[in-house]
């Protein structure tokens, strides 16, 4: 590798809005996020699913043929 082109890698600390914190390594020195895989919902767990059935089921009573 050629010396002088590389950026500097520091310890980095990421802080999340949850208060979570994470140690790692990064040209940055302080990092601020606003979600983590923490207090993210698809990783803890409280993903809220959408009603597709009642969206079919009120699409078919709207578009449905009136013969059929």
């Amino acid at each position: 590798m050629k010396e002088g082109i590389h950026p500097e890698y520091h310890t980095a600390k990421i802080h999340c809005v949850c208060g979570n914190v994470i140690e790692t390594r990064s040209t940055k020195t302080d990092i601020s996020v606003e979600i983590c895989s923490s207090c993210h919902p698809f990783y803890t767990g409280e993903q809220k699913y959408m009603d597709a059935a009642g969206k079919i089921e009120k699409f078919n009573a709207r578009y449905r043929r009136k013969g059929a």
